[in-house]
């Protein structure tokens, strides 16, 4: 059933259940522009993410993981060398 001019349903229970829905679609809208907009907990969960990906890897294959260590190691004291010597 809907009005008389077409614009949605009469029914009361209708109009409910359609507030319901909407309020529930709004609400769900809000939380997820809260978790986007939380910066440092996004930032969090990056350094996380990694940390786990980090660790894996190592668990994977550790003779890789401390070769590129090392690399990078020998990389920063390579150009902190580097710039002295300028």
């Amino acid at each position: 059933m809907t009005a008389s001019d077409g614009s949605g349903p009469a029914d009361p229970d209708a109009i409910r259940a359609d507030i319901e829905r909407t309020r529930e679609q709004l609400s769900r809208t809000v939380d997820e522009l809260s978790r986007r907009l939380d910066v440092p907990s996004r930032a969090k969960e990056r350094v996380y993410r990694a940390r786990d990906t980090a660790v894996e890897t190592y668990r994977e294959s550790p003779p890789v993981v401390l070769g590129a260590a090392a690399a990078l190691v020998a990389l920063v004291v390579g150009l902190v060398i580097w710039r002295r010597k300028r």
